[in-house]
């Protein structure tokens, strides 16, 4: 379910060209937001399929978030019950390590405060990667992302989780830190069954 305003809003974000001399793919801003959604999901930037295709988390790394947080496609893509707003809504292309660029910085400042205003239902925010923490929790995330996602029992009271990004980079950081999967997952996924239910 949308509104006018945030139908308005979406619009103007996919129209989007404040960066567009710095992306390598051109703009093609990728979002979902309704005034229904009660889960939030914010990643860092599209990757190339997500860009090609225009459907957020179309990837592998969409694939191991899904199965972190216990949602089959059909769920996770139900725009009424969950957006998905990245913290840069472009892909921002390669870096010279052969990983992704940053998003870019101008795109969250400029857009997640207004759409967050015109979600009312949302009640968990998933942060999902460095990035989303920092522009979310600012000076309340911790000094490293694996600190800020032990720290996960801090935000529930915020309604925020922050999670590691689903890249195959994370296999070993979950091999070091079994905690996630055998405390913060199942819990997650229980405040998910509920909210979406």
């Amino acid at each position: 379910m949308s509104s006018p305003d945030l139908d308005s809003l979406l619009a103007e974000i996919r129209a989007c060209r404040v960066c567009e001399a710095h992306l390598p793919l051109g703009p093609r801003p990728v979002l979902r937001a309704t005034r229904s959604a009660r889960v939030l999901i914010v990643g860092q930037a599209p990757g190339t399929r997500v860009h090609e295709t225009g459907i957020p988390w179309n990837d592998r790394s969409g694939d191991r978030l899904r199965g972190w947080l216990g949602l089959d496609r059909e769920t996770f893509y139900d725009a009424d019950r969950i957006a998905i707003v990245p913290t840069g809504m472009c892909y921002p292309g390669r870096a010279p390590n052969g990983g992704d660029l940053p998003p870019r910085p101008e795109c969250a400042p400029l857009w997640h405060p207004r759409l967050l205003a015109l979600m009312p239902a949302v009640r968990l925010i998933l942060l999902v990667g460095g990035w989303a923490q920092a522009f979310h929790l600012g000076r309340r995330r911790r000094a490293t992302m694996t600190a800020t996602v032990a720290a996960w029992r801090d935000f529930d009271a915020e309604g925020v989780a922050p999670l590691p990004h689903p890249s195959w980079r994370t296999t070993a950081w979950e091999r070091k830190h079994p905690w996630f999967a055998a405390e913060m997952l199942p819990e997650l996924r229980v405040r998910l069954r509920v909210l979406l239910d």
